[in-house]
């Protein structure tokens, strides 16, 4: 099969576009700004989604399901979460429509059918849970409150990109109460290493931890963690958030608990969610020139096998030994596809699993089968050896782990090697242009600085990081003082 896609080194976003495309992930739908997600991408997704709610319910959360609509005068009540989404919004403002009396076989709003109140399309659900947590929490036997929702969310965007950027887009969002603001603080730094956890064991996607400055903050928020992660062509994506609410929605709400010893005080609260962004951190992160590059641990098909044959004999001899494999394989919690597609040839099944990216391939024709052998191919780096066919359902398993080991290590090595510590501005925009990545450098805190140099640079802070050192220096632009340095980079 042709692949057709372009090369990373001469078009990085219209490689990642057609990749998404051709790899059976997404595709545009026809509605502006929103994607259709196919079945392949789906998987993917659904294996995110299956881990994440997995580590959700060890710490303790369960999940519930709420409105998609939100009362206007609902979400205007956190008056910073409402100011910081408003341009955003996607507003319902009839509920009905009606035969059009001028236009034979159209349809119009209803003039007469106009709301009461409008309903804002959740852009992030604070506002509806926490106007039902009122009725939830009374006393602090109430607490904690651990939920969680798998949603989807509208958030009108103007230039919008599938899984990066898009109008509507899938996600998780806890929103949690607390006795008290320690409380609550723990539980936001808890799901940031939940988040962190899951990026570097699962996506293998090595992260920053970090604080967002206050400009980059979540509206409503006290503070903002974040993850950084890192593409190949040296940007950083955002990756997933958590945020400590402080009594902010608890106060626009009025969700008090009568405490222990008698008195009545406002709850403390979280947020925290990570969204279908992942799916794009995933192809940018690992990819190549040939198609995905899938963690196995993520990958919807783990191993496929392709048999090559000549006549309906030697499939049938070829079957019987892979049949006996895949149920091995299976019982070991391995995915495997057998593709004994009769109308394709085993050239093009190859192109097509390598632009998949599933991580391992088996061929096997009659020579192997008469030798007890099989040839294994890894997608990672592209190396084949011969196997003995009798352990192979030994050998797989350690490979895969090796495979999603060696994913990880690449892209750590990425992010270190374009990572660079700078002490001028010229310097600065010297390494964002010829080099990339991550910057490191002194800021002197003031949000007046952070804009400028995004002006002039179009570099962002990404984040505080929580394991940076203190370390005495000088602003790049004012030369104020400064006592660490934070992480600068052009972002998606």
């Amino acid at each position: 099969m042709s692949k057709g896609l372009p090369k990373r080194s001469e078009d990085y976003s219209l490689w990642y576009n057609e990749l998404v495309k051709k790899a059976g992930l997404a595709e545009n739908s026809a509605v502006r700004g929103c994607m259709v997600i196919k079945p392949y991408g789906y998987a993917i997704w659904e294996k995110m989604q299956r881990q994440l709610d997995d580590m959700f319910k060890a710490t303790g959360h369960e999940n519930a399901y709420f409105p998609l609509f939100v009362p206007k005068s609902l979400f205007e009540a956190e008056e910073q979460n409402a100011e910081g989404f408003a341009k955003e919004c996607a507003v319902v403002t009839h509920y009905r429509l009606q035969n059009d009396p001028d236009r034979a076989g159209k349809l119009r709003v209803d003039p007469n059918a106009k709301l009461e109140e409008e309903l804002i399309v959740r852009p992030t659900s604070e506002a509806v849970i926490w106007n039902t947590y009122k009725n939830w929490i009374q006393s602090y036997r109430d607490l904690p409150l651990l939920i969680n929702q798998w949603a989807n969310v509208v958030r009108w965007e103007m230039r919008t990109r599938l899984f990066l950027r898009t109008t509507e887009f899938l996600w998780q969002e806890g929103h949690t109460a607390h006795a008290t603001a320690r409380e609550a603080i723990a539980e936001t730094e808890q799901m940031l290493e939940v988040y962190a956890t899951f990026a570097e064991q699962y996506l293998a996607l090595p992260v920053i931890r970090g604080i967002k400055t206050p400009s980059e903050r979540f509206a409503g928020a006290v503070e903002t963690y974040c993850i950084e992660g890192m593409m190949q062509d040296g940007k950083a994506l955002q990756a997933g958030t958590s945020h400590f609410l402080g009594q902010n929605f608890a106060k626009a709400f009025d969700v008090k608990f009568a405490t222990k010893d008698g008195g009545l005080e406002y709850v403390w609260g979280t947020s925290w969610g990570v969204s279908t962004r992942l799916m794009g951190a995933l192809v940018m992160a690992h990819s190549d020139d040939e198609g995905l590059v899938l963690p196995p641990k993520l990958a919807p098909i783990q191993v496929v096998i392709v048999p090559i044959y000549k006549g309906e004999e030697q499939l049938a001899q070829i079957t019987e030994k892979v049949n006996q494999l895949k149920r091995e394989l299976l019982a070991k919690g391995i995915s495997v596809k057998f593709d004994d597609r009769d109308t394709e040839r085993p050239g093009f099944k190859f192109a097509e699993w390598e632009l998949k990216g599933v991580p391992v391939r088996i061929a096997i024709g009659a020579r192997d089968l008469e030798n007890g052998t099989a040839e294994v191919a890894r997608r990672d780096t592209k190396e084949k050896s011969t196997q003995q066919f009798a352990t192979l359902a030994d050998y797989i398993p350690a490979l895969l782990d090796e495979i999603q080991e060696n994913i990880y290590t690449k892209a750590l090595n990425h992010r270190e090697e374009h990572t660079t510590k700078v002490d001028s501005y010229e310097e600065f925009k010297q390494v964002l242009e010829t080099k990339g990545g991550f910057v490191l450098a002194h800021w002197d805190g003031t949000a007046e600085t952070e804009e400028r140099i995004k002006e002039e640079t179009k570099a962002t802070i990404r984040c505080i990081g929580l394991n940076t050192p203190e370390e005495d220096g000088v602003d790049l632009v004012t030369g104020k003082p400064s006592k660490r340095r934070v992480y600068f980079a052009r972002a998606y």
